[in-house]
């Protein structure tokens, strides 16, 4: 039998399994005093854990507590989640999306692709690339895209352990939807695969040609991990997490256990690591109701084993420690919200590059026109930012457009805001279309 046959036969099996099994959601407001209460439970399988860990990140929602048990062939997990403010979810319009999403008519999926890609929809054409990070190296990306007339919709960056991964979602400027001729998309990969290789020959740097879409945050994990970010150098003293992992004497599990700061989408970050290493959670306990957060799981790998070395303890200790350290970003926060055009992201990141600011990561959105964007910088040479060079730059960008998340390490009093324009003129607005927030710099 083929492959894709056989990928039939599985996926008509699952669903018949559904079928014969429907997710249940429970969503309880009543019985805790500060949380929202979900329990979901359906017939187990592999990845089930992530996809409802998924929807609950995907709305923003804070867990605060979860259960898990999935041993033998049933699925059943609680969590104690919050918004982002720690107020229980009351939202109409939420709730009914996670009975949605997690119950009987629900269709979620697990994806384990692995390649590198430019993946075309109806609306944007997904492009993924990997390669060495550098400064200055998402100004180069976005000049590229602007210079082949390719709109970026969204993106997201992220930087780690000298590498640098991204997915960036692009329009054609001329017909305002995804880049369909094959020339350009060739185009397209050759130029970026350029620039991502630099002048270094010691590390892979690539982007290709795919056709499936897998979720933004899950596939920057597996490109990081298949890139083998989490191979540190022997000198490197930083702090860690605190992750660790032990057999349970007389059980046929291995037992992981993480302690680190709290931060969103932590949760996320480390399930999504286990379930792509090809691990199951039979069991597990979280608790996060202070600034530390706590994990504990007990998994086996796919083969039903428990872990055989400690080889593959080291691997897996490594491998949890840079899932929860590529959202960690150092840095300044800086937030930028105003009328989206082409070119837009490449004049911003010029504007940091040509100041000796180099990006850590980045999260670039538009919605219905407009840019909202967040950049976390620091300076090219390892200094503190000087706050005189970000009040330069939002002067130079904008200063209702440019907002600062906290203060630069080691800066001078930053000035108040003048009525200066922008040295863009016409290029960037003055006015402000976003209702900004104290956010903590981790997030």
């Amino acid at each position: 039998m083929s492959f894709s046959n056989n990928n039939i036969v599985e996926d008509e099996y699952e669903k018949f399994i559904r079928r014969m099994n429907p997710p249940r959601v429970v969503i309880d407001n009543e019985s805790c005093k500060n949380v929202t209460v979900i329990q979901v439970d359906s017939a187990n399988r592999h990845g089930i854990l992530l996809d409802v860990v998924q929807v609950l990140t995907d709305l923003n929602l804070v867990v605060r507590k979860a259960y898990i048990s999935s041993d033998g062939g049933w699925f059943m997990d609680v969590f104690n989640v919050t918004d982002q403010d720690g107020n229980k979810i009351l939202d109409d319009g939420v709730l009914d999306f996670i009975q949605k999403s997690l119950g009987p008519d629900s269709c979620f999926a697990s994806s384990m692709r692995r390649s590198v890609a430019v993946t075309s929809t109806m609306d944007h054409t997904s492009i993924e690339l990997i390669g060495s990070d550098r400064p200055g190296l998402l100004s180069e990306v976005s000049a590229v895209l602007t210079h082949l007339k390719c709109n970026v919709v969204n993106a997201e960056i992220w930087t780690h352990n000298t590498r640098a991964a991204g997915v960036i979602q692009v329009s054609d400027e001329e017909t305002g939807s995804a880049v369909i001729d094959p020339e350009k998309l060739s185009l397209i990969n050759q130029l970026l695969s350029n620039v991502l290789r630099g002048s270094s020959k010691s590390r892979e740097a690539k982007t290709a040609v795919a056709h499936t879409v897998t979720h933004t945050d899950r596939r920057l994990h597996q490109m990081m991990f298949a890139d083998r970010d989490y191979e540190r150098p022997s000198d490197d003293e930083r702090e860690r997490p605190q992750v660790n992992v032990v057999n349970w004497q007389n059980k046929d599990y291995s037992v992981v256990t993480i302690r680190c700061k709290d931060r969103p989408k932590l949760l996320f970050d480390t399930i999504c690591t286990l379930i792509d290493m090809q691990y199951m959670v039979f069991h597990g306990n979280v608790d996060a109701e202070g600034p530390e957060a706590y994990q504990e799981y007990c998994v086996r790998h796919i083969d039903g084993y428990p872990v055989k070395s400690d080889a593959e303890r080291q691997r897996v200790i490594q491998c949890l420690e840079a899932a929860i350290e590529r959202r960690v970003c150092e840095g300044l926060k800086l937030e930028l919200c105003t009328t989206d055009r082409v070119g837009l992201l490449s004049d911003v990141t010029r504007i940091f590059r040509e100041n000796s600011l180099a990006v850590t990561r980045a999260e670039v959105s538009t919605r219905d026109g407009k840019a909202v964007n967040t950049f976390y910088v620091r300076d090219a040479s390892g200094y503190p930012v000087d706050g005189n060079i970000i009040e330069s730059i939002r002067q130079t960008i904008g200063q209702t457009i440019l907002r600062v998340k906290g203060t630069p390490e080691g800066s001078n009093q930053v000035p108040q805001e003048s009525p200066a324009r922008s040295l863009f003129g016409g290029l960037f607005k003055s006015r402000s279309f976003c209702n900004f927030g104290l956010v903590r710099s981790y997030s």
